[in-house]
């Protein structure tokens, strides 16, 4: 049993955490999280759509029809700092001295291939001229540009892109101008998610960029809304510091901080669940911040976001008539065969051989119970050697098998069974998923109603040279949607554009 002091009990109570939600997280580290059990990875053919041009353009036209008649939003998470991103170029001004050492003997000795491809591509960086103003004009040698490039770039007194949420970075240079991944979002929402000219957007940022954000609106959305003819609603919240989660130490005792309180760690974007729980929309987008293209693309990541959008609303229209139906109850056995039949082929709903078993009022029950729930339609690309969760079926501890989008930290690398059907994915999801979260007399689904919380992750840390583990709620569109009604669709791979090290910004995606 643990003993929480009345100072613990307060600082719980401040951050609006139940003490029995803490109790039952330390059980979690107690207990551990199972690995996830695949059967198969989908593939197309078998838990992933592929379409026909006609069968797209077929989809794009049912949603563009259907579009002024719909609430429609972006959502965008978009609250990772940069840091991330420049990881390499803080090692590389820890590490390198211009004055003692050639940047070739730097890589050489390092291997640092971020490094070699920005001395590579310096010139095409979208800041490059930005960073050049800032510095004299000439250097002694190449290590030395790139050094003295790179301490300006990040410095905390000079430009601290380091600091800077990855959201306000400039990405795409056209031109005079450069283009955040802000400024792109609402470019590429005028394109599929506005309907009579205006679009809504949403996006989760940490509480200390806010006014970052704001500043970054009122700089560009005039020029965006001439250049589109689109009205933009922007919206913002913050993770909250209720779904922070507690560490421990190894003996799975609070892990306490040098004045005495416990630590307590943000719970990673499961987190986002209650944020995306707090909106209300017909149709709602979700993509990552970092993952936009230049706007050479962006007819084709339109038309791919309207195919999705298409899918869902084809989708949910039977599936609101068939819970019209279940509502009322008076089913011959042929409809419920025809709404089961609906569920297993287009919702992906997997039936053990005790369905057949169970009462007429059993079955209506159990297929109530699985058509009210979100519906969520991703977006899926070839792999070809990106990191990023991966489509399969899985089973639950109940026994019930459906379709999950799985990291490769949920999985067992010790189970050859499991590392061989691991190897047998052939796409992985880029976060491109477009939501439905209202029923068929339009209320809102409760969110929180359907993640799975044993599909988190725990970690090992440390703090103040100790060791700890910590714990992530369940991933966004992992364990948080676990239970919802789930189809995957193949899309093509210039929708997927994440800029996860500065260096790909060098990528053709992002060189207008």
């Amino acid at each position: 049993m643990i003993d929480f002091t009345s100072q613990d009990l307060e600082q719980m109570a401040n951050k609006g955490i139940a003490k029995e939600k803490v109790l039952d997280q330390i059980n979690t580290f107690k207990e551990g999280i199972p690995f996830v059990d695949l059967q198969n990875a989908a593939v197309v053919g078998n838990g992933i759509y592929r379409f026909t041009k006609d069968e797209e353009e077929e989809l794009i036209k049912l949603y563009e029809t259907r579009l002024k008649n719909l609430e429609v939003l972006k959502f965008v998470p978009a609250s990772g700092a940069a840091s991330r991103m420049f990881k390499a170029l803080f090692a590389f001004l820890d590490s390198y001295d211009p004055e003692k050492e050639t940047l070739e003997s730097y890589l050489g000795r390092t291997g640092n291939k971020d490094i070699q491809k920005l001395s590579d591509g310096l010139e095409h960086m979208p800041f490059y001229e930005s960073v050049m103003k800032r510095l004299p004009k000439d250097f002694k040698n190449e290590g030395e540009k790139v050094y003295r490039f790179v301490a300006e770039l990040l410095g905390a007194d000079a430009m601290n892109y380091g600091f800077y949420p990855k959201g306000l970075l400039p990405f795409h240079k056209y031109g005079e101008h450069t283009a955040t991944p802000f400024e792109e979002h609402l470019k590429e929402s005028a394109s599929y998610a506005s309907s009579s000219n205006k679009a809504k957007l949403h996006f989760t940022i940490s509480e200390q960029h806010e006014d970052m954000f704001k500043s970054e609106l009122e700089k560009v959305g005039e020029r965006v809304s001439n250049d589109t003819g689109v009205t933009y609603t922007v919206g913002y919240s913050f993770q909250k510091p209720s779904t922070d989660t507690i560490a421990v130490d190894m003996e799975n005792k609070p892990f306490r901080n040098q004045d005495g309180t416990v630590l307590f760690r943000p719970g990673g974007h499961g987190a986002l669940i209650e944020n995306l729980n707090e909106q209300d929309a017909d149709i709602i987008f979700i993509k990552n911040i970092d993952n936009v293209a230049v706007m050479n693309d962006a007819q084709a990541v339109a038309d791919s976001k309207k195919v999705l959008a298409g899918i869902l609303l084809k989708v949910q229209e039977q599936a609101f008539s068939y819970a019209e139906k279940l509502d009322k109850e008076d089913l011959s056995e042929e409809e419920i065969t025809a709404i089961a039949s609906f569920l297993e082929t287009k919702l992906n709903v997997k039936f053990n051989d005790r369905f057949n078993e169970l009462t007429k009022k059993e079955k209506v029950a159990f297929l109530k119970d699985k058509i009210n729930r979100p519906i969520r339609v991703c977006g899926m690309v070839k792999n070809e050697g990106e990191p990023g969760g991966g489509p399969f079926w899985i089973k639950n501890s109940e026994g019930e098998v459906s379709l999950q989008i799985v990291e490769s930290a949920q999985i067992d690398m010790n189970n050859a069974a499991q590392v061989e059907i691991l190897k047998n994915a052939t796409h992985f999801n880029p976060v491109d998923l477009v939501c439905g979260i209202r029923d068929y007399k339009g209320h809102k689904y409760d969110l929180m109603k359907f993640v799975d919380p044993k599909q988190g992750f725990i970690t090992d840390k440390t703090k103040d040279g100790k060791e700890l583990k910590a714990l992530e709620l369940p991933g966004l569109w992992n364990g948080a949607m676990a239970h919802w009604n789930t189809i995957f669709v193949e899309v093509p791979l210039v929708t997927f554009n994440p800029v996860k090290t500065v260096t790909d910004l060098l990528k053709d995606s992002h060189q207008v």
